[in-house]
C-alpha cells in the first residue's frame, strides 16, 4: 500500500506542471474528477439492514379491502323475439341490471393512535361505473380488522383519510419530503396483490417528477423501490423512518412493477390530511380556460417565440374568470405570479394554487407581445364538471384520419390553399351543424385538403379553424391575411386552432409551403 501511494504521488506530483499549464486556476474539471466526490459509504448512523428499521415501522402500515356492489347489466338474449327465446334461459334486451359483488384491496398508515388511516382516494372508490362502496375494512399487521368511516377524500390529489374506533396504536410521523435528493435510500411497505406485509427498497429516482396528467398534484417522487398493485396508500420512507411519500401509481405496460413508481410527496399530503382531520374541505384556483399545450419546437416556430417556456390558451370560457381578466384563445402564458410556466411547473400546476377569490398576475405574449393581466380565480370545479364542461362529449381520439384526410384539392382553392392545402369555406349554422360542432362557433371549416400538404394527416374535411396564429379567421381571406404575415416574418409554419366535432379545440402546428 505505501509503494501504491508513493507511486500516486509520484504521478501526481509529475503531472503538477502540465496540468497547471494546460488547465489554469479556475478552469472547469470533470464533474467525476478524482477527488471531487464523496465516496458512496453509509453515513454515520446508516443501517447495514433495513431489519430493525421495518420491525418497528411494519406495524403501522395496514391492509384497506372495501366491498362493493356493481349492477351489471344481464346480458341479452340473442334469441329474443324468436321461436328459440325460451329454450336457452335467456333473458331479453331490456332484462334489468343483475347485481354482483365486488372488491378492492390497497394500503394504508396509520398517523395517530387514536386511529385516524392515510390512503389514496382511489383504494376506496368505486372499481367500476354503477359500483357502490358498502363497507372498508383496515387490518392491522396483527389481522385485527376495523371497519372504517370515510372522514376525507379528494380525487385530484388522490387522497383519502379514514379513521378506525381503536386506542394505543402504533403509528408514524410525516417526513419532510423537501429534503430529499436524488440517489437516497427508500423504503415501500406496503401489501401489493393482497399478500400481506412486504417491504422493498430503492433510491429515489426524480423529484417534482410530472407525470402529464395535469391539476395542483402532478408532482411526484419517483423511485426504482418495487411497487405493485395493491401498494397504492402505503408509506415511502427515509433511512430516519419517516413518511416522505404516499405511494400512489406505478409506470407499466403489464401492470408490474418496471422499476417506476410514484409517490405523492409529505408536503404535498401532510396539508391535505390535516384539512381533512380538522373536518375542512380542498378548494383551489380556477381560471376556466382549455390548454392548448406547452410550447414545444413546433409551435415556437410558429410564434416566433422561445420553447419551453409558457403554456397556449386553445379556449376560454365566455363567462370564466379568464374571459373577464382579458385572457384570449392564442395567449401564450409564461408566469402566474411572478412564477414561470415550465414543463416542470405547468400554468395547471400554478394556476391551481392559486387560493380562490385571490388575483393572479399572468404575464402573457400576445402576438409576440408581453401583456400584463389580472384574473381573480374562482374555486374549481369538481372532475365530474370539468369533464362535462371541457370535453363537451365523447372524445373521438383526437385528430387523425378517416379516410375523407386525402381529398384531393378540388381547384376551387381558396387564397390560403396554395400555402397550407386547404380549401376551406366560412362556417354558417347550417354546416356547424351538418359537422357537429356547436352553432356558437366561429370560423371556416375545410372542404379539402391537398394530400401533399403538411395538412394531411393532421386536419380533414370538417375541421373548424378558428384562428391562425392567435388570429380569428372568418373567410378564407382572414386566413390568408394571418398565412402571409406568417410568411413576412419568416416563420417556417403557422399555428392553426382546430377543432373537430364537439371535442375541445386544439392547436395544430402546420408549415407552409413553398
Amino acid at each position: 500500500m505505501r509503494y501504491a501511494y508513493a507511486i500516486t504521488g509520484a504521478l501526481l506530483l509529475g503531472g503538477a506542471t502540465a496540468t497547471l499549464a494546460l488547465n489554469p486556476s479556475g478552469a472547469q474539471v470533470a464533474q467525476n474528477e478524482p477527488g471531487t466526490i464523496q465516496a458512496a459509504v453509509p453515513k454515520a448512523g446508516a443501517p447495514l439492514s433495513f431489519a430493525d428499521m421495518v420491525a418497528k415501522l411494519q406495524p403501522a402500515v395496514v391492509n384497506i379491502s372495501t366491498k362493493q356492489t356493481i349492477n351489471q347489466p344481464a346480458q341479452a338474449n340473442p334469441f329474443s323475439g324468436t321461436p328459440f327465446e325460451g329454450l336457452f334461459g335467456g333473458q331479453g334486451g331490456g332484462a334489468p341490471s343483475r347485481p354482483r359483488e365486488g372488491a378492492s384491496l390497497g394500503s394504508g398508515f396509520l398517523i395517530s393512535p387514536d386511529g385516524y388511516v392515510v390512503t389514496n382516494a382511489h383504494v376506496i372508490a368505486p372499481g367500476a361505473r354503477g359500483a357502490t362502496v358498502n363497507s372498508i375494512t383496515v387490518t392491522l399487521s396483527d389481522n385485527k380488522e376495523y371497519v372504517a368511516k370515510v372522514i376525507g377524500q379528494d380525487r385530484d390529489s388522490d387522497l383519502a383519510l379514514l379513521k378506525i374506533e381503536a386506542r394505543n396504536l402504533p403509528f408514524v410521523r410525516w417526513g419532510d419530503s423537501a429534503k430529499a435528493r436524488v440517489g437516497d435510500w427508500v423504503v415501500a411497505i406496503g401489501e401489493p396483490f393482497g399478500l400481506g406485509g412486504t417491504v422493498t427498497a430503492g433510491i429515489v429516482s426524480a423529484i417534482n417528477r410530472v407525470t402529464g396528467q395535469g391539476g395542483a398534484y402532478d408532482r411526484f417522487i419517483q423511485t426504482d423501490a418495487s411497487i405493485n398493485q395493491g401498494n397504492s396508500g402505503g408509506p415511502m420512507f427515509d433511512l430516519n423512518g419517516n413518511v416522505i411519500g404516499v405511494n400512489s401509481q406505478i409506470f407499466s405496460q403489464s401492470g408490474g412493477n418496471i422499476g417506476i413508481g410514484f409517490a405523492i410527496p409529505a408536503a404535498t399530503a401532510k396539508p391535505i390530511i390535516e384539512t381533512f382531520m380538522k373536518g375542512g374541505t380542498i378548494s383551489r384556483g380556477y381560471l376556466g380556460v382549455t390548454l392548448g399545450g406547452a410550447v414545444n419546437d413546433d409551435v415556437a416556430a410558429a410564434l416566433g417565440i422561445a420553447k419551453n417556456q409558457g403554456e397556449l390558451i386553445a379556449g376560454v370560457e365566455p363567462t370564466g374568470p379568464a374571459a373577464k381578466g382579458g385572457l384570449r384563445p392564442g395567449d401564450v402564458v409564461v408566469k402566474v405570479n411572478d412564477q414561470a410556466v415550465t414543463p416542470d411547473q405547468t400554468l395547471s400546476y400554478l394556476v391551481s394554487n392559486v387560493k380562490p377569490g385571490s388575483t393572479a398576475r399572468l404575464d402573457v405574449l400576445r402576438d409576440g407581445k408581453p401583456v400584463a393581466l389580472s384574473v381573480t380565480a374562482a374555486p374549481r370545479p369538481s372532475a365530474e364538471q370539468l369533464t362535462a364542461t371541457l370535453n363537451g362529449g365523447e372524445d373521438s381520439g383526437g385528430f387523425g384520419t378517416d379516410g375523407d384526410d386525402d381529398a384531393q384539392d378540388d381547384g376551387a382553392t381558396s387564397p390560403a390553399g396554395a400555402t397550407l392545402g386547404l380549401n376551406v369555406q366560412p362556417l354558417t349554422p347550417g354546416i356547424a351543424r351538418a359537422v357537429g360542432v356547436p352553432t356558437t362557433v366561429q370560423g371556416v371549416v375545410i372542404a379539402s385538403v391537398a394530400s401533399t400538404s403538411d395538412a394531411s394527416g393532421k386536419l380533414q374535411r370538417g375541421d373548424v379553424i378558428q384562428s391562425v396564429n392567435g388570429a380569428p379567421v372568418r373567410t378564407a381571406a382572414d386566413m390568408a391575411r394571418a398565412v402571409a404575415a406568417a410568411k413576412a416574418a419568416g416563420r417556417p409554419q403557422v399555428l392553426v386552432l382546430a377543432m373537430r366535432g364537439r371535442n375541445p379545440a386544439r392547436f395544430i402546428p402546420i408549415k407552409i409551403k413553398g
